[in-house]
């Protein structure tokens, strides 16, 4: 099956987690990833969170569809083999500190030296210009100086950090982007480029207009819990039987329908009503309303209604609800892997569908260096070379 990315080569020397998820989005449509780790000090993804038979369970998602190679870059062994690489691939993702790869002799001049029609994708905290260049980054720090952990939480709780990967999940998604931006570029210019990829920058871009607010109007966002100050009811709601619902009116008729059918629709003809943010600062109100209608039947009898008025409506699911729900299954979201350790491993599939050149999961994340003999004798390397650099930990 032809893929659209099959003819792109990518290595991955980067680890947790923006540029190893921006290298698995590449390969779930085809490129040939490798992932290049350090011999002594595996990427530490492989040991994040919940483990079966001694084997990490993150890893499987994260490495999925990547060869798996051992290099220790610090050394000259290391360094002549990546150029050696470098000269037949399209895209290196790295994530070091600004001047680590320069100070091993494998910085841009070097790489572009080896392959002028490189990408080099730099995932760094921070960019690799400023002040804060040289610090470490993580994209918790991220969350919390782009605004938006001092929007998240409830008026009078503390700010609230995201209990997963969020910014660094967006910056993948931005590199991945960046990428095959940078590639499209390529086939212009002729040469390759350098991608200056800063985690704290995608998700300000996500957190939308605050920028624009503050600078025009000195408006700061405050935390509003499940609240919204653009629109309302947009809450969530606890049902008679136990569960939760989740409510949204960003539409102007949808608010309308949802009144009417929580047995309130003289509250459509007040003036306040006609806007979002006039529905918002009567937020108390509504959510009453909403509320106290929902409180009183179950979630099938509360979902059933709203989906009869055409209102917008979403149980508040755990990861249990999610393996079962019948849309999800309709869309295979989350497909089954064959994993050779594992055996049979459901998994998020790739990101959307495309109906001529589909992505596909071709294997999960392999073993540690699985690869590295059969990636080595391709570029060249005889076995007694092979040998030799295992022999100086260059492997």
């Amino acid at each position: 099956m032809t893929t659209p990315l099959q003819q792109l080569r990518v290595l991955d020397l980067a680890t947790l987690f923006a540029g190893p998820l921006a290298a698995t989005m590449l390969g779930d449509f085809g490129a040939e990833v490798i992932k290049v780790e350090h011999p002594r000090r595996p990427d530490p993804s492989r040991g994040h969170g919940p483990a079966k038979d001694g084997v990490g369970l993150w890893w499987k998602l994260l490495g999925r569809n990547k060869r798996t190679i051992t290099l220790d870059l610090s050394t000259p062994g290391g360094r002549e083999t990546l150029l050696r690489l470098a000269a037949s691939t399209d895209v290196i993702i790295e994530n070091f500190r600004p001047g680590t790869l320069e100070r091993w002799g494998l910085g841009w001049p070097e790489l572009a030296a080896a392959n002028d029609q490189l990408v080099l994708a730099r995932v760094t905290g921070f960019g690799q210009c400023g002040p804060y260049a040289h610090r470490p980054g993580f994209g918790t720090l991220a969350e919390a100086m782009s605004g938006f952990a001092a929007v998240t939480g409830e008026p009078d709780g503390p700010p609230t950090l995201p209990p997963f990967g969020l910014a660094d999940s967006i910056a993948a998604l931005a590199t991945a982007y960046a990428v095959l931006t940078a590639i499209t570029a390529r086939t212009t210019t002729g040469r390759g480029q350098v991608i200056d990829m800063a985690i704290i920058e995608p998700i300000l871009t996500v957190l939308g207009p605050q920028p624009i607010w503050y600078d025009q109007l000195g408006y700061v966002q405050p935390r509003t819990g499940n609240r919204s100050r653009n629109n309302a009811p947009r809450n969530t709601y606890r049902t008679a039987d136990g569960s939760w619902l989740a409510v949204s009116t960003s539409a102007q008729s949808v608010a309308e329908r949802v009144m009417r059918l929580v047995g309130r629709p003289e509250l459509i003809t007040e003036p306040w009503f006609a806007t979002g943010s006039g529905r918002a600062e009567h937020a108390d109100e509504l959510d009453e309303a909403v509320g106290g209608w929902i409180g009183r039947r179950t979630r099938e009898e509360a979902m059933t209604a709203f989906e009869k008025a055409e209102a917008a409506i979403a149980p508040i699911y755990d990861i249990r609800e999610v393996m079962t729900d019948p849309q999800y299954r309709a869309l295979d979201t989350l497909t089954t892997v064959d994993d050779p350790e594992l055996g049979p491993v459901r998994m998020q599939n790739v990101l959307f569908r495309l109906s001529e050149t589909p992505g596909a999961i071709r294997w999960a994340g392999r073993p540690h260096g699985a690869d590295t003999d059969a990636v080595l004798t391709e570029l060249g390397l005889s076995a007694q070379e092979i040998t030799a650099l295992r022999g100086t930990g260059a492997l």
